[in-house]
């Protein structure tokens, strides 16, 4: 165990995770082409059994405040035991959003999630049209799926919101995903910048440098006229481009990279500071994870900007951008530049 409590009392309290992602499974229908999780069609030797679950749940209720908690995956419903799961996260006072990609919702399951109390279901959307958004998820069919799967959940009433993983390829077609989802029924659009992790490779995003700062320019532009919530995560660059815009902030915008400030809890319980940042603190069967979080050299140097190198480390919009530490990780440093960011720092002499 790791005596983070005894080590750093002397020091100020460490603010507890922004948010947890527990990849409750590693199983999926679907084996999508750029997962983060490398996700198959079985179980995952692993994975947490109920007990290990449960436990893992209360240990969460340790932090000082009750973190959000996505429950992910692989697909979540395939665990026979996620809605118990859910219930017992909520009646703790969780607030709790399910990750699904719709494929096993049936009226009864998606009327039993909303009597679990999870506050909002997701579903992926990764383009306007069947042939783009099946390509990437590898399956013929999966766009009507998740289509269907909205117009279910919108019967139902359980809310939910869109989101959709963006490469080179569809980064232009936001807005009409945007369309697509309001027209749905979803509450809202997250849209997700991906970097190479699993199975999303460096062909994937290594055209994007120009539209990681165009694209995001137009969507920050067209966020006040959507009738839904917008949200880019991953996107550590969209409140910098916000205020050189000169616009409001969106009140869901966060602080940009939540690189010490987020967690993630894999299917076989390695702690690890972004599912994408493949690199791990420690293990939750090992250690709880509060301590983890607090003691872990990985997490102390994510949330020190002394320790980061290169352009983002000298940057006036560090606080609330930071730079994607699993894209600098992607280019050999964790600590180093966003390798997409095109922002000179002042005083800097465009240097790395």
């Amino acid at each position: 165990m790791l005596d983070s409590r005894s080590k750093l009392k002397d020091f100020a309290p460490i603010p507890p995770p922004r948010l947890v992602a527990w990849e409750t499974a590693r199983a999926c229908n679907p084996a999508c082409r750029r997962c983060r999780t490398e996700a198959r069609k079985e179980p995952s030797a692993g994975e947490s059994n109920p007990s290990e679950a449960e436990n893992l749940i209360k240990q969460l209720s340790a932090f000082s405040a009750l973190p959000m908690t996505i429950l992910s995956g692989g697909e979540p419903l395939t665990r026979p035991d996620i809605l118990e799961l859910a219930g017992l996260r909520t009646s703790m006072g969780f607030r709790l959003p399910l990750s699904t990609n719709g494929a096993n919702l049936t009226e009864k399951s998606a009327d039993d999630i909303k009597k679990a109390g999870a506050a909002r279901l997701s579903l992926s959307l990764d383009a306007p049209n069947p042939t783009g958004h099946d390509e990437f998820r590898g399956q013929a069919g999966s766009f009507e799926t998740t289509v269907e799967s909205a117009k279910l959940l919108k019967r139902r009433q359980p809310p939910f919101q869109i989101n959709s993983a963006i490469t080179a390829r569809n980064i232009r077609q936001t807005e009409a995903i945007s369309e697509l989802a309001l027209s749905s029924g979803a509450v809202a659009h997250h849209v997700f910048l991906l970097v190479p992790a699993g199975r999303t490779k460096q062909s994937d995003t290594n055209s994007l440098p120009q539209a990681y700062e165009q694209s995001p320019i137009k969507l920050k532009q067209r966020e006040g006229r959507l009738k839904l919530e917008f949200k880019a995560t991953c996107a550590p660059q969209y409140r910098r481009i916000g205020l050189q815009l000169g616009l409001k902030p969106s009140p869901r915008s966060s602080r940009g990279c939540l690189g010490g400030r987020f967690m993630f809890i894999g299917h076989d319980g390695q702690v690890g500071a972004c599912g994408r940042l493949r690199l791990p603190a420690g293990n939750a069967r090992q250690a709880r994870p509060v301590e983890i979080y607090d003691a872990s050299p990985l997490f102390a140097q994510l949330r020190d900007k002394k320790c980061r190198q290169g352009r983002c480390g000298r940057c006036d919009f560090f606080d609330i951008c930071g730079g994607c530490r699993a894209g600098a990780y992607a280019q050999g440093d964790r600590l180093g530049p966003e390798p997409l960011c095109p922002h000179q720092p002042k005083n800097s002499k465009g240097d790395g």
